[in-house]
Parts: structure tokens; C-alpha cells; sequence
């Protein structure tokens, strides 16, 4: 990946912190993140509950664990950031190499991230389809961003670009949520007439020679 762009792209998605000197407001979370826009429109994230004045302020959820999204409350600030404006969704299949390695990848490198179980049923394929335009796996969400296949030096740049830490900075206690259904069994509906399921494939992408094209 082009240096300069890269190093373009982690002006714009790293944060900027402003401190002011005006009256707290001690009612929001005190593990929030706060989205602060000031008067001439600049956006700024910190963790330290902002003063008012004439920026707006606005507190992000930081996720509570449920529904197989993970619990941002008490991580380090710059991995609470990256999780809560770019959330990281692995969509996996549990008898796939690439999604194992995709995985472990995420974990050694402190991401926190919601696995979506993608089974060899009709129903999900066909919504894997849909979302990514592929029946192979892994694929790998960030924000709005989708990286097909498992090519490590790719989504080590996505998530560069994105402001996760290179090293790992979970505490012991977090703990991963578990795995959730991509399609539930309501969503499925299966019908007398539906064909055989396939089962997804490994992607194997072709790289790009120019790397990847991130756009956050």
C-alpha cells in the first residue's frame, strides 16, 4: 500500500482532542466516547466527558456485549474509539482454515469483534450473497468497509486506517462474545422447492497491484 495514502488516510480517522474550560456534564457515562462538534463544524472523539459551550456534544454507545456484539465498556480509549466509529464483524464458517487463521489474527492483535456464524445452509449462502456478492469466506466488515478473503497484510492496513492499535491492548478480564447466526431460523423459511445447500468456499483473492482501496 502507498505510504502517503496510508498516511493520509490515518489523519482523517484518528482523533483530534479538544479540552475546553466550561461546565461539565456530569450526567453523561463516564466510560462514553463523546462525538464533539464545535462551532465550525470539526468533528473531535475523547473519553473525558466534555464541557458545553457552543459545540455539541454527543455521547456514543460503546456496546454492552449483548447480541454477539462485544463489550467496549472499560477498554483502552483508543480501542474503544476505533470499535465504536468502525465496528469489526467477522463472517465465518466453523470448519474453514482462512476464517480460523482470520480469527486468530484479529485476536493476537487485540480487535475487539462480533463473529457472525455462516452455516452451509441455502439460506445462508444466498444471504452471504447479498452482502458481499460472494459465497466464499472470510469476510471481513470494518465500519462500511468489506475485505473478502484473508490476505493478513490487507486487514492489518484496514485496520491501521481505521485507528486500531497494532499491538494488543484488551485487558485480561474482556472477554469475547460468542458466535450469533448470520441468517436465524425464522429468516431461513425453508421451502419444499429450495435446491441443495453449498457450502462456502475458501476465498482466495486476487490482490490488486495498487493494495487496497481505503475509503472510511
Amino acid at each position: 500500500m502507498d505510504i502517503a495514502l496510508l498516511t493520509a488516510l490515518r489523519s482523517v480517522t484518528r482523533p483530534t482532542f479538544v479540552l475546553g474550560g466550561m461546565l461539565a456534564l456530569a450526567a453523561l457515562p463516564a466510560h462514553a466516547v463523546y462525538k464533539v462538534v464545535g462551532p465550525d463544524g470539526k468533528v473531535t472523539y475523547t473519553d473525558t466527558p466534555p464541557q458545553t459551550g457552543n459545540a455539541q456534544v454527543k455521547p456514543m454507545p460503546t456496546g454492552s456485549g449483548g447480541g454477539g456484539a462485544p463489550d467496549l465498556a472499560n477498554l483502552p480509549f483508543e480501542v474503544r474509539q476505533a470499535a465504536t466509529r468502525y465496528p469489526v464483524t467477522l463472517y465465518a464458517n466453523a470448519n474453514c482454515q482462512p476464517c480460523d487463521a482470520g480469527r486468530q489474527l484479529l485476536q493476537q492483535r487485540g480487535v475487539p469483534f462480533a463473529e457472525k456464524r455462516v452455516n452451509d445452509t441455502g439460506p445462508d449462502i444466498a444471504a452471504l450473497q447479498r452482502l458481499a456478492g460472494t459465497n466464499r469466506l472470510p469476510v471481513l466488515t470494518i465500519g462500511r468497509q468489506q475485505v473478502k478473503g484473508l490476505t493478513p497484510a490487507d486487514w492489518h492496513s484496514y485496520l491501521d486506517a481505521a485507528g486500531y492499535p497494532r499491538d494488543a491492548k484488551l485487558p485480561a478480564s474482556y472477554r469475547a462474545p460468542a458466535p450469533t447466526a448470520f441468517v436465524t431460523p425464522a429468516e431461513a423459511a425453508p421451502s419444499a422447492a429450495s435446491e441443495a445447500p453449498v457450502a462456502p468456499a475458501a476465498e482466495v483473492p486476487a490482490r490488486a497491484a495498487s493494495g487496497p482501496n481505503i475509503r472510511f
